[in-house]
């Protein structure tokens, strides 16, 4: 991949270098596909939804003005057209509503995945995720998997600062409650 900024490509591509796009289509693809799919929970709708983003972004691209990243420009595409199709298609999502927060020994978790292999922790954590509702994945999502900044978070999801970090807190929490729940049987029988 080419050390150039986004704009340079985004530029070249109002400019007419229609190969230019396709390096930002290239750079984002993952991304785009992993929050759609952490949103709407079915690989081909996420795979639809992927394509849908990419011609609605290029088609859109004049009105990019620059005022943030051009990835929190294209995430905000992605949740808004996640959120679509689940309206859409009325469809009930699998969710569990966990009113009990635990205020356990969080270090008894970091213990507990310690002896789990890494790619069983991942599935683990995968399942675990889709246990939360939409709003609380996207955050979790955005935030340790992509890594971005919670000031951006707020900006794609349209919530203020001090409301994404109170939600980032609360499905930090019922994540931990439910990773303790599914972790703790399976160390029980380690031992």
């Amino acid at each position: 991949m080419s050390n150039k900024p986004d704009e340079y490509y985004i530029n070249q591509t109002l400019n007419g270098n229609v190969n230019a796009y396709a390096f930002l289509i290239e750079k984002y693809k993952h991304m785009v596909f992993t929050l759609s799919i952490r949103i709407v929970k079915n690989r081909e709708e996420a795979e639809e939804i992927s394509q849908d983003v990419f011609v609605k972004a290029y088609t859109n691209l004049k009105s990019f003005k620059g005022d943030s990243k051009f990835s929190t420009w294209i995430y905000k595409i992605v949740y808004y057209a996640s959120l679509d199709v689940i309206k859409r298609n009325k469809k009930q999502i699998n969710s569990e509503n966990i009113d009990e927060i635990y205020e356990g020994d969080l270090g008894v978790l970091q213990d507990a995945l310690s002896y789990l292999e890494e790619k069983e922790r991942k599935s683990i954590i995968k399942k675990s995720l889709l246990k939360l509702n939409e709003d609380e994945q996207v955050i979790l999502t955005l935030y340790y998997f992509e890594e971005m900044p919670l000031k951006e978070i707020s900006e794609v999801v349209n919530l203020s600062l001090d409301n994404i970090k109170v939600k980032l807190f609360r499905a930090r929490k019922k994540l931990a409650t439910i990773l303790e729940h599914v972790i703790e049987p399976k160390t029980i029988n380690l031992k």
